[in-house]
């Protein structure tokens, strides 16, 4: 890849990055590091990121959803710029979540709370213990449902630079993250290796538990999944997940996005933004 492809795509993440009003909620003794964009128009949506990640997962979803109301991305306490959470659990960073939700939205009330994969267990699980936040609830490519998951290995990326490091990030892109991989490009990399660089937190549910299945049978808010038909951590049980959302909350809209992969808002982000458009008009 050309040098000032990458370049760019940093520049155009900092351009993004810099129209972003920059708030902090209390994580602990450090703080969780949240970015703005758009202006409050009715219920703002809250976008959580995926595991080793950070806002940047949502790049090609902020503009469209900010184009119509407030957007809050947060980066999960332990991953991108936020501090390390006081406790290594993920009860510990949901509460710390819903705590900066809460003092964040205090003036519009509940939130169009949205989740990818790691964030969209955290999303569960501050909707299903802080149900007044939480006016809708969208779930993206998330797992610890207790059913199948094929396995995904990943290149190390510990003490690697330059191309080297970039052919690590590009393999498990296609690995884990994106099914086509014509659509791994500069940004996709940029984003890869800023969060692989900031991602402090290691933590993973035990394997004999579901924190997703159980959180989503305490859900009021309307619930939606949107998954990636080609998602490496579902496929090919995809249907699977459907019915066990569907028996958990026999009201709840589930889609599948023909080709793409688990990070499917940055894969296939028209179709996704327009879900999550739908989603915010019928609530």
């Amino acid at each position: 890849m050309d040098p000032t492809d990458l370049q760019a795509a940093e520049r155009d993440l900092a351009r993004l990055e810099s129209a972003a009003r920059r708030d902090t909620t209390p994580n602990g003794s450090g703080c969780m590091v949240w970015h703005r964009w758009g202006e409050p128009h009715g219920a703002p949506v809250v976008l959580l990121h995926g595991g080793a990640g950070s806002w940047r997962h949502w790049v090609r979803n902020i503009a469209s959803l900010a184009a119509e109301r407030e957007v809050l991305a947060g980066d999960i306490p332990g991953l991108g710029a936020s501090d390390m959470p006081p406790a290594n659990d993920h009860d510990t960073v949901a509460w710390v979540i819903a705590d900066g939700i809460l003092q964040l939205s205090e003036s519009t009330g509940p939130v169009h709370l949205v989740g990818f994969s790691f964030g969209g267990l955290l999303a569960g699980l501050v909707a299903a213990r802080a149900p007044a936040l939480v006016k809708t609830l969208t779930i993206l490519g998330s797992g610890t449902l207790g059913l199948p998951r094929s396995p995904t290995p990943l290149e190390k990326i510990s003490g690697k630079e330059g191309a080297v490091r970039l052919a690590a990030h590009r393999a498990n892109l296609a690995s884990l993250m994106i099914a086509d991989p014509a659509k791994i490009d500069a940004m996709a990399l940029a984003i890869q290796d800023w969060n692989t660089r900031h991602a402090r937190l290691r933590q993973r549910p035990a394997p004999d538990t579901a924190p997703l299945r159980d959180a989503l049978a305490l859900v009021r808010a309307p619930l939606t999944a949107i998954y990636g038909e080609r998602d490496a951590t579902a496929y090919p049980h995809v249907d699977a997940r459907a019915a066990l959302m569907r028996r958990l909350q026999p009201t709840m809209t589930f889609h599948t996005i023909p080709a793409a992969g688990h990070w499917v808002a940055y894969e296939a982000p028209d179709v996704v933004n327009g879900l999550l458009q739908e989603t915010i008009a019928k609530h």
